[in-house]
């Protein structure tokens, strides 16, 4: 009986308990101008689909700096020249532990970028593409960051 309440309480009730921070921040990452412009999508490491590098914000970083960072530990994105305000924001439904899911907004802040890694902290566990941003419209699944991705 202790071990059903245990298992209850840490599956069921702690994460409703424990809500995260529901704001992120993300990173646009393009390079090139005009009709040649290409942003780059990485793959999610749960599901695979096709997502902007993003993350919780970073402690001792501003929210663009955090930004930058994500684009370097899930894209590779060395450096760049990265934008000091959001060019948008989208929501999304992050998956939690335990099959629940919580309301995120993202921030994104665009970011030319200027060098490009092969070898990054999360490189064996993602794909990554460069596209136009109308193709990249269509490869994500928020709305919000489909609009986005279509006018930048």
């Amino acid at each position: 009986m202790i071990h059903q309440l245990r298992s209850v309480w840490n599956g069921y009730v702690m994460p409703m308990l424990q809500r995260p921070d529901r704001l992120q921040v993300a990173a646009l990452c393009y390079r090139g101008s005009g009709g040649d412009k290409e942003v780059l999508l990485i793959t999610s490491r749960g599901t695979g689909r096709w997502v902007l590098p993003k993350g919780w914000p970073i402690t001792g970083l501003d929210a663009a700096g955090s930004a930058m960072q994500e684009a370097w530990e899930e894209a590779g994105v060395r450096s760049g020249a990265t934008s000091d305000e959001p060019v948008g924001s989208f929501v999304y439904e992050k998956g939690l532990n335990h099959g629940w899911s919580v309301t995120v907004e993202a921030l994104v802040f665009s970011v030319e970028v200027d060098e490009l890694k092969d070898d990054f902290p999360e490189a064996s566990e993602r794909r990554r593409v460069w596209v136009k941003p109308e193709q990249a419209a269509d490869m994500v699944d928020e709305p919000e960051l489909q609009a986005l991705l279509a006018t930048f």
